[in-house]
């Protein structure tokens, strides 16, 4: 039998045991919602009403479900179970979508299981079950948002297709209590955008990356260091003995005004100059150069942001979300700013910084609050941007075909 992969650190192996008894998001466009199964209905829930929701998420390399509470006092997790890949990519330096679909199959179903008896419930006591229906890697995608409407058609229950950059967005009321709008940099492996977020499903596009996101760049330069998978945390416990200043590295975008990111420059110019590392402290002072370049580009980008949102709201809140804002020196430098300008800080824990299954669970809650539901036919999405209108309308990437604006 072909031996699974460790947990994250401090969580619990995901086996399967007996039980323990407004967007559209429906075909991912701007509109009316759907009525969808079970009682939720598009109606919406009273204001300060109790839900209890199943999160499923499977959109890269971990499969992890999760329940959530969410009432007037704010959201408890009542279990968070993620079985992590990590071994079964490592070889390959990176992840394999066929082999993280096939993981997904074997495991969501373990997952799920576990995730619901750590919660101490039956699925009785559930309001709705959310799942990620994009966007990430398609096969994965489709494999939680299949299992979510087995649940859904099985327990009479409503399903919320939960894009997984909203998750990330609200993840930091995992942790405390958040009023909505704030100011927003979500930062993860796939993804890097300022965004103001109003609400849920209510969210505006200020800045994106034109190429890569900064956690890709972490992790391709760490490949090139050969410092193994996932490169992001094995370059920031390197760069803590190391002297950047002996590396001079691009600085990309200097002469625009926006509030974009580009980090393709950087990745190229840095495993250039890994091929030149001959000791343990050449690639830690390299380590330490590359993480301080990234840090710096999210600052001023932020920065910008900051100051336009500062004249149009009287109340400043600004989010830092994402695997990326897991990274100890990033978050310092960030809290930093937003203590210059005035703005309240707020990140998620660790725990929930990369994907977790809590965060679409709220989600996915929220959503349902406000009777925002998706019927049976919902699609996986490989590319959902959360400002769809924008997107379509000024795409980054502006070769897009048939599947639609990236970013």
């Amino acid at each position: 039998m072909k031996s699974r992969s460790p947990l994250r650190k401090g969580e619990r192996a995901a086996t399967s045991g007996p039980m323990n008894t407004g967007a559209d998001y429906s075909s991912g466009t701007t509109g009316a919602t759907k009525p969808s199964l079970g009682a939720g209905g598009a109606e919406g829930r009273a204001p300060g009403a109790v839900l209890t929701v199943l999160g499923l998420e499977t959109s890269c390399d971990e499969t992890a479900a999760s329940v959530v509470r969410l009432s007037a006092s704010g959201a408890e997790v009542l279990s968070s179970v993620i079985h992590s890949q990590i071994d079964e990519h490592a070889a390959f330096g990176g992840v394999v979508p066929e082999i993280a679909a096939r993981s997904h199959v074997e495991m969501i179903d373990g997952v799920a299981r576990r995730a619901m008896a750590e919660a101490g419930i039956g699925y009785a006591a559930l309001d709705g079950v959310a799942a990620t229906a994009g966007p990430g890697l398609v096969g994965g995608v489709m494999v939680g948002l299949s299992y979510g409407k087995a649940v859904a058609l099985a327990r009479d229950l409503p399903l919320i297709a939960v894009n997984h950059l909203e998750g990330h967005a609200v993840s930091a009321r995992l942790g405390a209590e958040t009023t909505y709008p704030f100011l927003l940099l979500l930062v993860s492996g796939g993804h890097c955008q300022l965004l103001e977020v109003r609400g849920i499903g209510d969210m505006s596009r200020l800045g994106t990356t034109i190429d890569d996101a900064a956690g890709e760049a972490f992790d391709k330069i760490a490949k090139a260091m050969g410092l193994g998978y996932p490169g992001g945390p094995a370059l920031e416990t390197l760069a803590a003995s190391g002297d950047g200043s002996r590396f001079e590295l691009p600085r990309a975008l200097l002469g625009r005004k926006d509030c974009d990111f580009s980090f393709s420059g950087l990745k190229t110019a840095a495993s250039r100059l890994a091929q030149t590392c001959e000791t343990d402290q050449d690639k830690a002072d390299l380590a330490d150069a590359v993480q301080k370049a990234i840090a710096r580009q999210l600052s001023e980008r932020t920065e910008r942001a900051m100051v336009a949102y500062a004249e149009a709201h009287e109340h400043l809140h600004f989010v830092v979300a994402g695997g990326v804002a897991a990274n100890k020196t990033i978050r310092r430098m960030l809290e930093d700013l937003a203590t210059k300008h005035g703005f309240g800080f707020l990140a998620p824990p660790m725990v929930y910084c990369t994907d977790n299954a809590a965060m679409i669970a709220l989600a996915g809650a929220e959503r349902l609050e406000k009777g925002m539901v998706s019927d049976i036919d919902v699609a996986a999405r490989p590319r959902w941007p959360l400002d769809e209108a924008r997107a379509n309308a000024d795409p980054v990437h502006k070769k897009t075909g048939r599947k639609g604006a990236k970013a």
